[in-house]
C-alpha cells in the first residue's frame, strides 16, 4: 500500500468520514467542529476488546460471507450479471447484507492486510459490477427478472419506494465502496457506486422525480460519497431525500390485511411530518436511527440548524421516555418500532441489535455536534450492553432482538431464547461485522486546542496537532472490570492543549441522562484524578474533567473511577419495572440466569438489605465478574454481565428483579 493510499485510509471512522482528500472537486467548508480520531490510528491493546475484534476478523466476517453464499445472496449478483441462471432468491433487501459485510471486511483490511480476503472481495466486486445495468441501476431483485420481481419490490423501478429498498440497498453499497477504496486504493467498487449515485441524482431532485426511501440509509452513504469526491450534488441529494419526508403524499401499496401493510403507515416511515417538525421518536427504530444520523451529517456539512434542533428534541424524547436501561431501543414488536412513551416491556422488548448500532452512530454524531459527555454516556451504555449482547463470544451466533427477560421458551418474529447462526432477514450479523473493526474510532476526538478521551480502552495512538506536533498517547486499563485508567502522553515537543476526560454518568450518580432511570442509593465514592502523581480537582463541565497545561514527554494522567455495585430503579410511569431493581457495576448491566440460580429467577425476590459481593471468575464466559447477593429467603443469587447471557443453555433470565 503506497503512502498516499495509507493516508487516505486514515480519514475513515466507522460512520463518519472527516475530510475530503485526493481527487476532490472542492473542499468541505463546513463540518463537525469536533473531529473523531480515525479508528485506523488507534491500536487497541486491551484484553476485552482486542479478542472481540480479532474474532470478528477471523470468524464473523468469513462466517457471514459463507452464509451469504449458502443462501443465494451472492449468487443473486451472478444471476443479475448473466454469470449464472436462475430466479431471484430471498428477500428484496438481501443485497444490503452483502454490502454491510463487505464494509466490515474493508475496515478489517484497513487494520490488517489479508491477501486472501482482499482477493475474495475483488472477485465479489466483479460480480456486483456485472449485476449493474447499463444506466447505473443496481437492484438484483428486479434485474434478474423484471417481469416477476419479489414481493414488495414494485412492478416498475421506483414504483414502491416505501417498501422496495432500492435506495436503501445502494446506500450500504456506497458505504462499502468508500471503505474498500480507502483500504486498498482500488477504484472499481467506488466507480460502480458512483455510477449508481450519478444515475439516481439524474432521476431524483427538486425539479425531477419526487420521493423518498422507505428505509433510510442512502442519506449516510451519499454523504460519504460527497466527502470522498467533493461532488456537491451528493450532499444535496441526501438533504433532498430527508426534506421530502412528510411533505409529499406517500403512495399506499398494500391492503390492510397484507403482512406488508405496515409499510403504508406514515409514522412507520418517519414521514408523518416534515423531519424538522418531528418531536418524538416513532416508527421503525433502525430507520429512525439512520435518519437521525443522516440529519446530523447533513446539518454539520450545511449548517442547517433546523435539522439539529429536530434531532435534539427527538433525542430528549428517547432518553427520557423510550430507552431501555441496556441502551437498547425499540420496545414494540409491531413494526420493530419505538412504541409509546414509558411503555418498556422486558420479555417482549424488541431492542434489535441493528438499532443499538444505530443508536451508537447517532449519539456519536450528537457528541461531535455538541461536545457533551451525555451522548457518550448513552453510547457507552449501549456499546457494553444493548449492542454486545447481540453477538456470541464465539462470533458466529447472533441475537436479532435483545429482551431483558426470558422464560427460556418465548419466541417472536426473529427472536428466540438463544442466539441463532443466521436469519431470513440477516441485517444484524452484517451490521455487527462492520461495526466492530471501526469501534476504536469512538475512543478519541479533538479540536484545535483540545483532546477528548471518550472511552476507556487499552490502546496506543498518535495524534497530529495542527501539523506542527505529534502526540503519542498510551492508555492502560482493565476497564470495564476495573476503574483505574493510566494515560501517558509523549508529545514530540512541549505542547499546550486541554485534555478532556469523560467522567461517566454512572460515576457521577447519574444512571442515564434525564429521569427515566436513577440509582437507588447515592454513592459517596467519587472519581480521583491525578497528574504526575498529584491529585487535581475534577475541574470541567459537560461531563468532562478538563486538564489544561503545557504537556511534556512522559506526563501521566491517572483516573480512578469507583465501581461499587449499584441498584437502579425506573421512573414510576414504567409499569413493567415497578417494584423492581436492576444491577450495574461500572458500565455493565447484570442479569440473573437460571443456570446460576437453581433454574429459576423469575419468581425470586431480592432481599431489601442484601449485601453484594463481586468475584471475578476467569474461567466463566471468557472471564467475567459475578455479583453475589441474597433473595428474601437468604438464598444466594448470582448475576453475570447481561451481554454474556444465553451461552450456557436455554433457561430463565431477568435484568429487573423484584425487591421486597
Amino acid at each position: 500500500m503506497n503512502s498516499s493510499i495509507r493516508l487516505f485510509g486514515l480519514i475513515l471512522m466507522g460512520p463518519v468520514i472527516i475530510l475530503s482528500l485526493a481527487g476532490c472537486k472542492k473542499s468541505v467548508s463546513k463540518d463537525y467542529e469536533i473531529k473523531p480520531v480515525p479508528f485506523t490510528q488507534v491500536q487497541v491493546t486491551d484484553s476485552f476488546w482486542l479478542p472481540r475484534m480479532e474474532t470478528n476478523r477471523t470468524v464473523t466476517i468469513p462466517f457471514a460471507f459463507q452464509k451469504c453464499e449458502q443462501t443465494g445472496r451472492i449468487e443473486n449478483f451472478e444471476k443479475a450479471g448473466g454469470l449464472a441462471k436462475g430466479s431471484f432468491e430471498g428477500i428484496r433487501y438481501n443485497d444490503s447484507d452483502v454490502y454491510k459485510i463487505m464494509e466490515g471486511a474493508a475496515y478489517s483490511l484497513t487494520l490488517r492486510q489479508d491477501a486472501e480476503l482482499e482477493q475474495y472481495m475483488d472477485k465479489l466486486i466483479e460480480k456486483i459490477a456485472a449485476a449493474q445495468e447499463q444506466d447505473g441501476y443496481l437492484y438484483t431483485a428486479r434485474t434478474i427478472d423484471p417481469e416477476k420481481p419479489p414481493p414488495g419490490a414494485g412492478k416498475e423501478r421506483w414504483s414502491n419506494l416505501g417498501s422496495s429498498h432500492e435506495l436503501y440497498n445502494v446506500g450500504h453499497m456506497y458505504e462499502a465502496a468508500v471503505a474498500y477504496y480507502q483500504a486498498t486504493g482500488k477504484r472499481k467498487f467506488l466507480e460502480t457506486a458512483l455510477k449508481n449515485a450519478n444515475f439516481i441524482a439524474e432521476i431524483f431532485g427538486p425539479d425531477k422525480r419526487q420521493g423518498f426511501p422507505g428505509h433510510q440509509e442512502i442519506e449516510i452513504g451519499l454523504v460519504k460519497l460527497f466527502r470522498v469526491t467533493g461532488e456537491e450534488k451528493f450532499l444535496q441529494l441526501a438533504k433532498f431525500f430527508l426534506d421530502q419526508r412528510g411533505r409529499i403524499e406517500h403512495t399506499k401499496k398494500f391492503p390492510e390485511d397484507s403482512p406488508f401493510s405496515i409499510y403504508n403507515k406514515d409514522w412507520y416511515l418517519q414521514a408523518h411530518k416534515p423531519v424538522i417538525e418531528q418531536q418524538e421518536a416513532v416508527g421503525h427504530v433502525v430507520r429512525g436511527m439512520y435518519m437521525f444520523s443522516g440529519m446530523a451529517d447533513v446539518a454539520a456539512l450545511t449548517g442547517d440548524e433546523d435539522f439539529i434542533q429536530a434531532i435534539d428534541r427527538i433525542w430528549d424524547n428517547v432518553v427520557s421516555k423510550k430507552i431501555y436501561i441496556t441502551g437498547g431501543v425499540g420496545a414494540s414488536r409491531r413494526g420493530e418500532s419505538f412504541g409509546e412513551n414509558y411503555v418498556l416491556p422486558n420479555r417482549t422488548a424488541y431492542n434489535e441489535t441493528c438499532a443499538a448500532i444505530g443508536n451508537i452512530f447517532w449519539n456519536h454524531r450528537l457528541f461531535l455536534l455538541h461536545g457533551q459527555a451525555k451522548y457518550m454516556d448513552v453510547l457507552e451504555r449501549t456499546l457494553y450492553n444493548g449492542f454486545l449482547s447481540g453477538i456470541s463470544l464465539s462470533g458466529d451466533r447472533f441475537f436479532y432482538p435483545n429482551p431483558l427477560e426470558s422464560d427460556g421458551e418465548y419466541k417472536f418474529n426473529q427472536g428466540e431464547a438463544t442466539r441463532k447462526p443466521w436469519f431470513d432477514c440477516a441485517c444484524c450479523p452484517g451490521n455487527i461485522s462492520r461495526f466492530l473493526p471501526s469501534f476504536p474510532g469512538y475512543v478519541y476526538a479533538q479540536t484545535q486546542d483540545s483532546i477528548f478521551v471518550n472511552l476507556y480502552v487499552g490502546n496506543k495512538v498518535v495524534l497530529e496537532r495542527d501539523k506542527k506536533n505529534k502526540v503519542r498517547i498510551t492508555q492502560e486499563t482493565h476497564y470495564p472490570w476495573e476503574g483505574y485508567i493510566k494515560i501517558t502522553l509523549e508529545p514530540e515537543k512541549p505542547d499546550e492543549f486541554a485534555m478532556h476526560l469523560r467522567i461517566p454518568g454512572w460515576a457521577r450518580n447519574e444512571a442515564v441522562p434525564g429521569s427515566l432511570y436513577s440509582f437507588v442509593q447515592i454513592t459517596e465514592e467519587v472519581p480521583v484524578l491525578k497528574v504526575n502523581g498529584e491529585q487535581v480537582e475534577l475541574d470541567g463541565d459537560a461531563g468532562y474533567a478538563r486538564i489544561s497545561k503545557t504537556w511534556e514527554k512522559g506526563d501521566v494522567i491517572e483516573l480512578e473511577l469507583p465501581m461499587p455495585v449499584r441498584q437502579i430503579a425506573a421512573h414510576e410511569k414504567v409499569e413493567a419495572d415497578r417494584g423492581k431493581v436492576a444491577f450495574q457495576r461500572g458500565p455493565l448491566l447484570f442479569c440473573f440466569e437460571g443456570v446460576d440460580n437453581n433454574g429459576h429467577v423469575l419468581d425470586r425476590m431480592i432481599k431489601q438489605d442484601a449485601d453484594f459481593h463481586v468475584e471475578f471468575k476467569p474461567d466463566l464466559l471468557n472471564g467475567v465478574p459475578t455479583i453475589r447477593t441474597q433473595d428474601r429467603n437468604s438464598e444466594p443469587l448470582i448475576a453475570v454481565p447481561y451481554y454474556a447471557w444465553s451461552h450456557r443453555g436455554v433457561g430463565e433470565m431477568a435484568v429487573w428483579m423484584k425487591i421486597e
